[in-house]
């Protein structure tokens, strides 16, 4: 048996057609669709099934499918070009809206049960959407919904829990199979002709974030170590309304958009306004939300604002999963304001995919959080993420079985070190919340990669490492974009300036970041 890094050897192997690495709604979209295929499919969950972002997620899925009459695919692009600032893919956009109506049908197909009202799906409407177009599933439960029937649906296919992937094979510039590690730390090999990366984002960078503890920047440092591009790193969404609780940090519950949509208002301890500055109030893109939240929270000393949801009948029904948090928390949302601040929410950025999730690395594909389709550009509108998983995933997975012939057995380059450069993680968080959330400076950035540069220490914790690789991508990136653009917020370049209406690309060359804006495309 060939060695693993660090001289180890591999405990047992097996072979499929295709690996799914995750099992949110884009890797077992994925799934599930190349098993439809005839395609022979292993998914790997570094925890138990369900412990995903997608459970998550309170809004809904943005979808047009004539259930409004006076919406249109145009329109959804419209709104999602508005938020992305200048950065979307246009042909992503259109084909992902387009195909949003044939998404919601499968998950339906698949025993996802959305809300109904006396006339069809009910919607609702947030920051961004010019129309409600918005469907969701109890209440303010939509991602714990979708979770339930793709896990059910996908309980047939062979899943590896409790393990995670540490290194991608590589031979000849075509993807051989991974290498794993369970949490005894006994070592195994996946052949596999294909490996799509869905492991969801970058939140536990941050000291406190609403995603998952198994958000650390897996599928970014496993896309880099293969030889993938990644770009639009320097743009993190703050989720504006992340619930408030002084002694907490890490994942924190969030308090959707949806209940801004509902007639929730911002406000500060004297009751003004927040978003006053902008035409469109409350339901401004999260961008203008979390950074005029941010404004006032230093304006005034405090660590939060509030949200006014007193007037909303029975709160309750409509967002029990919200108001469970907030009794966590000792609030009634029917007479208690609800402190709110933003919060590490979601990664507009990724590795770098064409329209069917292909990478730059011949059979490795990434979908979801983890890709960047040019969908989100600067900005992702509100729910377009959960909408563009399962679309992806389709398609990935069509991909896939277009692309997969037999292979012969090749010698593989495992590009996963035993030991490499990592960081304390609690450093690490602290860093990257100072010196790159909301708002960001030359001074705090540059403070940030010297913190980066001499806090790296020898590690053979993989989460530490992909944390610390994806992080100096986003400082790479960060310090390149001299302007205020999307979700990315220079107190030193408050413009937008047209030299940076484009995407750089970041890779992994002899182990040293390397940012590339020759490979840069325009974007709408």
């Amino acid at each position: 048996m060939a060695p693993l890094p660090g001289g180890e050897y591999r405990e047992w192997e097996r072979h499929a057609d295709v690996v799914v690495v995750g099992g949110g709604i884009a890797g077992l979209t994925t799934a599930l669709s190349a098993q439809a295929r005839g395609l022979r499919v292993v998914v790997i969950r570094k925890t138990r099934a369900g412990d995903t972002a997608t459970a998550l997620a309170q809004g809904g899925v943005a979808v047009v499918d004539g259930g409004v009459s006076t919406d249109s695919v145009p329109q959804h692009f419209g709104d999602t070009v508005a938020a992305g600032g200048g950065l979307v893919d246009g042909r992503a956009a259109t084909v992902i809206l387009t195909e949003g109506a044939d998404a919601i049908r499968c998950l339906q197909d698949r025993g996802a049960r959305f809300d109904h009202g006396p006339h069809g799906l009910l919607r609702t409407r947030e920051g961004g959407h010019s129309e409600r177009r918005i469907i969701h599933a109890g209440g303010d439960a939509t991602g714990a919904e979708i979770q339930r029937a793709l896990d059910r649906r996908a309980g047939g296919i062979p899943t590896l829990a409790s393990h995670t992937v540490v290194g991608i094979g590589v031979a000849n510039g075509q993807v051989t199979g991974v290498s794993v590690v369970d949490e005894s730390g006994s070592r195994a090999i996946i052949h596999a002709p294909a490996v799509v990366l869905a492991t969801g984002g970058i939140g536990q960078l941050y000291s406190v974030t609403t995603n998952p503890e198994t958000a650390t920047a897996d599928g970014i440092a496993l896309a880099l170590r293969a030889g993938a591009a990644v770009a639009d790193m320097e743009f993190i969404q703050f989720h504006p309304t992340m619930l408030y609780s002084a002694s907490a940090f890490g994942r924190r519950p969030l308090v959707s958009e949806a209940v801004r949509g509902e007639g929730g208002r911002l406000v500060d301890a004297d009751g003004s306004p927040v978003t006053g500055g902008d035409p469109r109030g409350d339901l401004a893109p999260r961008d203008v939300v979390a950074r005029a939240i941010a404004a006032r929270m230093r304006e005034t000393g405090t660590a939060h604002v509030y949200l006014d949801a007193r007037h909303i009948d029975r709160f309750a029904k409509r967002f029990p999963t919200i108001a469970a948090a907030c009794r966590g928390e000792g609030i009634d949302p029917q007479h208690d304001l609800i402190p709110v601040a933003p919060g590490a929410h979601y990664h507009c950025g990724g590795v770098v995919t064409d329209i069917d999730g292909r990478t730059s690395v011949q059979g490795l594909f990434a979908v979801g959080e983890t890709a960047r389709t040019g969908l989100h550009g600067a900005n992702r509108l509100a729910s377009n993420s959960l909408l563009e998983g399962v679309v992806m995933g389709e398609r990935a997975a069509a991909a896939v079985a277009d692309r997969l012939l037999s292979r012969p057995r090749t010698e593989t380059e495992w590009n996963a070190p035993a030991v490499g450069a990592a960081l304390d993680r609690d450093l690490l968080q602290t860093t990257m919340s100072q010196h790159a959330g909301v708002v960001r400076d030359e001074d705090g950035l540059a403070a940030a990669a010297e913190v980066l540069g001499r806090g790296a220490q020898l590690s053979t914790n993989v989460e530490q490492q992909n944390m610390y690789l994806a992080a100096s991508a986003i400082m790479a990136a960060a310090r390149w974009r001299r302007e205020t653009r999307g979700s990315h917020t220079r107190r030193d370049f408050t413009c937008l300036d047209p030299a940076y209406a484009r995407s750089a690309h970041v890779t992994l060359r002899d182990g040293a970041i390397v940012l590339d804006t020759l490979e840069a495309t325009a974007r709408v």
